[in-house]
């Protein structure tokens, strides 16, 4: 049995991969230099450090959807990312591109997200707002906080110690700019930012029908004509119409139907499951805890962990932000409960 170094897996990508792909031996390479590993190429390292993270096991407990779910099936953040890292690689095989790349930016790309998914990332940006002196409705108040900034800020900045994690360039670029106006500079990265579309949109789906506040007939019947009628139907379409759109205009897209589709199906979550009444009413209280939290630690900023606050430089409101996102949903609830919810003192 032979050994296959880092060299030959190098050479094999590129012999086996299409000229467009990132090779791992063409990196712009890391803020600090390192040794090569003696197995495996740049980008498999870079997918092994986020693998082993603190950030990446805290996932694990932090909501994609349904805040207050019963029932082990629905997804968490981490699901989600293993969905979106499937789908990607599943799409960068079929166009010859890097799938180790691909693979740890589809990884790392929701490090950053808070507790309690998407309302928890609003609840953080009005708070920062609200202290910066922001009007909180403004458009500038939803910038003050995006969650694939903090993705960046943590494989940079708070992994390991404050020392982060050293990733390569294409890596942290992909992270950076897998959602927002501006697209990654690999294919690779382009792909993740697609994949995570495809993945939630149909988790969610997945999700709402599980809750009870969707059926598949429920959804428009333009989207099912063009999509397909169910779940493994929909993933199926979009994979294949991305592989076969992106191969003939040279470029990661879907095609013009298809992504229209997808994003009629994205606006009826938003209008039917997103902004449904019993979600709303978890989604409220998730932004009071979230608030208080923030607004506790900022008066008592010594109860911060001091890696936040060396992080942060003397900014007490940036180390705030770093804790709160960092926290687990069962965490953020169990520092609620134990800072607000009287005790009883008399058992």
């Amino acid at each position: 049995m032979n050994i296959v170094h880092r060299e030959d897996q190098q050479q094999r990508e590129h012999v086996l991969l299409s000229p467009d792909a990132a090779f791992s031996d063409e990196t712009e390479g890391r803020a600090q230099s390192a040794q090569p590993d003696f197995l495996r190429t740049e980008y498999q390292r870079d997918r092994d450090k986020i693998l082993h993270s603190k950030s990446f096991r805290r996932l694990s407990h932090k909501t994609q959807v349904f805040l207050a779910a019963e029932g082990d099936h629905f997804r968490t953040r981490l699901t989600h990312t293993l969905e979106v890292a499937q789908i990607a690689r599943t799409i960068a095989r079929a166009l010859g591109l890097n799938e180790d790349l691909t693979e740890a930016i589809s990884l790392g790309h929701d490090l950053g997200h808070t507790p309690f998914g998407h309302t928890g990332e609003a609840a953080l940006a009005a708070c920062l707002a609200r202290h910066r002196g922001i009007d909180p409705a403004s458009a500038q108040a939803a910038a003050q906080y995006r969650h694939n900034e903090q993705s960046l800020r943590v494989v940079e900045r708070i992994e390991n110690g404050g020392r982060g994690l050293n990733l390569t360039a294409e890596v942290r670029d992909g992270i950076l700019h897998h959602t927002g106006p501006v697209r990654a500079d690999t294919f690779e990265g382009r792909i993740v930012a697609t994949a995570d579309r495809i993945a939630y949109v149909n988790h969610d789906i997945d999700d709402a029908i599980r809750a009870g506040l969707l059926t598949e007939a429920a959804l428009p019947e333009s989207t099912r004509r063009v999509l397909g009628p169910d779940h493994s139907s929909r993933i199926e379409l979009l994979v294949r119409n991305m592989v076969e759109t992106s191969a003939a205009a040279d470029d990661i897209m879907l095609s013009a139907p298809v992504w229209d589709a997808m994003n009629e199906l994205r606006s009826f979550l938003f209008a039917n499951v997103y902004t449904a009444p019993q979600v709303l009413v978890e989604v409220q209280k998730a932004k009071c805890l979230v608030a208080q939290l923030f607004d506790y630690y900022v008066a008592n900023i010594g109860e911060v962990p001091e890696e936040y606050r060396a992080i942060s430089g003397g900014d007490d409101l940036q180390a705030v932000t770093d804790y709160i996102a960092g926290m687990t949903d069962r965490f953020a609830t169990a520092a609620f409960n134990r800072l607000f919810v009287p005790r009883d003192f008399m058992r």
